[in-house]
């Protein structure tokens, strides 16, 4: 891979690590919104921040495979969090789950973008595991939505 490739591939996988490590601030924000009537909905969020916080940690060690150095904060990506946040502030759950939900659309276009435009180790990882991730990731975020939808927590 020429240098300039390289050089994309990093920037490519330094874009994803920042919307990783921003989907983590985001859901350690709305799980301390979680009351304690809703124990299980904090356990999924705590499963999902988990996960990212894995792909993060996947995305850095790619980077470094390719000789790059990578990104240790979200960036602009950090006010996703805070739009969160906010939104769960003035609407409550059902808004929260669908703002994340949003969130994890967002990432896995980004996932499926990026694919066409990195090595071939990258766009094993994103197929294997991040794009997985991200469509679990939803449908436990629409499983929750309807669960607020219907009343049962």
């Amino acid at each position: 891979m020429a240098t300039a490739s390289v050089d994309k591939c990093v920037d490519q996988l330094n874009s994803l690590l920042r919307g990783e490590i921003s989907a983590v601030e985001t859901y350690d924000q709305a799980i301390r919104k979680v009351d304690d009537e809703h124990v299980s909905d904090a356990t999924a969020l705590r499963a999902i921040a988990q996960e990212h916080g894995e792909n993060a940690q996947s995305l850095r060690d790619a980077i470094r495979e390719l000789g790059g150095e990578a990104d240790d904060s979200s960036g602009t990506w950090g006010a996703w969090a805070k739009t969160v946040e906010g939104v769960s502030r003035l609407f409550g759950d059902a808004s929260a789950v669908k703002a994340l939900k949003e969130g994890e659309e967002h990432g896995l276009k980004d996932y499926e973008e990026a694919a066409k435009d990195v090595d071939e180790a990258s766009r094993a990882l994103f197929m294997t595991r991040m794009i997985p991730s991200q469509e679990r990731h939803i449908a436990t975020l629409d499983a929750m939505m309807r669960k607020i939808g219907s009343g049962i927590h």
